[in-house]
């Protein structure tokens, strides 16, 4: 029933299909709130009510109700309030995307217990219709092979806290979407363990502190975008970042530097203890200038003094000066008169026999 241009709200009739597995009313104009009814849908596989007008919250039941779910889309709606921890309860879960939504408070540290993004799914796996998933920045539209897809989107919202280490539990995992939200801290060191990580987007954020070392373990990844926070220190340069040149992805954290951005490493690099940075090192040339000049100035009087100031006093020593010059003056206009005599000599000699 989806992309039908539907109206109006779920009716509460709906609970009564006991056995239905999927539930896909995307891309419609339904409003209201989800029914309390639909928790008697034990047996959901998948409930995708995305791009609609939903509002409300997130209700709590659907983790405790539907144990088999393992995919829920509830993308682009007006869903207010917190994530609801109950949701860490769906097992089988490998496909949540919350993201464009009015969500606010922390990510529930117990988003590592989704154990259907720790594992790799089993081929037996069958879906139903098709679900549109954005990965790595665009829209696919994914039909029976959609058991592969690992992915939790919560982008869009307005989240706060910092990003639980719990999410480094879910080593199965191929897309993560926090982007434009308003998460703190650091990202968190052990993240290296998402080894089959593909696409990773923590742009738009207020994360600090430095890309943690463990990223370069991320083989697999091929779209990463960190823009927009404030970031500190040295991008990676092994393995997959060597490819992950595009200057954009970093751009927006100042403090950030080595390639491909354009500021330099050892533009912002300052001696340990010291103020550090570019003015320190402007100050520091400014101070050795100074003393430059004062030591040619001193050197320039010291020798100047040390040299006119003794002939001025010792009445000897000046005799002797101005006789020692004079004798040089004397030996060295007799040796020019010398050469000079000598030279025009050599060219009669040449004249005369170029004529006979």
């Amino acid at each position: 029933m989806s992309n039908n241009s539907l109206s109006g709200e779920i009716p509460e009739s709906i609970g009564s299909l006991l056995s239905v597995r999927f539930l896909i009313l995307c891309n419609n104009h339904i409003s209201g709130e989800v029914p309390p009814s639909l928790k008697n849908c034990s047996m959901m596989d998948s409930l995708d009510l995305g791009d609609n007008q939903l509002s409300g919250n997130i209700p709590a039941w659907i983790g405790e109700s539907m144990p088999s779910l393992s995919i829920l889309r509830l993308r682009s709606n007006y869903f207010n309030g917190t994530i609801p921890p109950e949701l860490c309860k769906l097992p089988a879960l490998h496909i949540l995307d919350l993201s464009h939504n009015n969500l606010s408070g922390i990510i529930p540290p117990c988003v590592g217990n989704f154990s259907g993004m720790k594992v790799e799914p089993p081929d037996s796996v069958k879906y139903e219709g098709s679900l549109q998933v954005v990965l790595k920045g665009s829209e696919y539209v994914f039909y029976t092979t959609l058991y592969l897809v690992n992915l939790m989107d919560l982008s869009s919202n307005n989240l706060s806290g910092e990003m639980p280490v719990e999410l480094t539990r879910l080593i199965h995992l191929g897309t993560l979407n926090l982007s434009r939200n308003h998460l703190v801290g650091k990202i968190p060191t052990q993240i290296g363990k998402l080894e089959w990580l593909e696409s990773l987007d923590l742009s738009k954020n207020k994360l600090s502190g430095s890309i943690p070392p463990s990223m370069v373990s991320l083989t697999f990844m091929n779209h990463l975008n960190l823009s927009y926070n404030n970031l500190s220190g040295e991008i990676p340069k092994a393995n997959q970042f060597q490819s992950l040149d595009d200057p954009s992805i970093y751009e927006g954290n100042l403090p950030l530097c080595g390639d491909p951005l354009p500021k330099r490493c050892s533009e912002i690099d300052g001696t340990p203890g010291d103020p550090g940075g570019d003015e320190y090192e402007e100050d520091e040339n400014e101070h050795d200038k100074l003393w430059l000049f004062v030591s040619m100035a001193l050197g320039f009087i010291v020798g100047f003094w040390g040299v006119c100031g003794t002939l001025i006093i010792k009445k000897s020593w000046r005799y002797t000066y101005f006789q020692f010059v004079d004798k040089i003056k004397d030996q060295f206009l007799t040796f020019l008169a010398l050469n000079v005599v000598r030279l025009k000599r050599e060219m009669l000699e040449k004249n005369g026999g170029g004529e006979t």
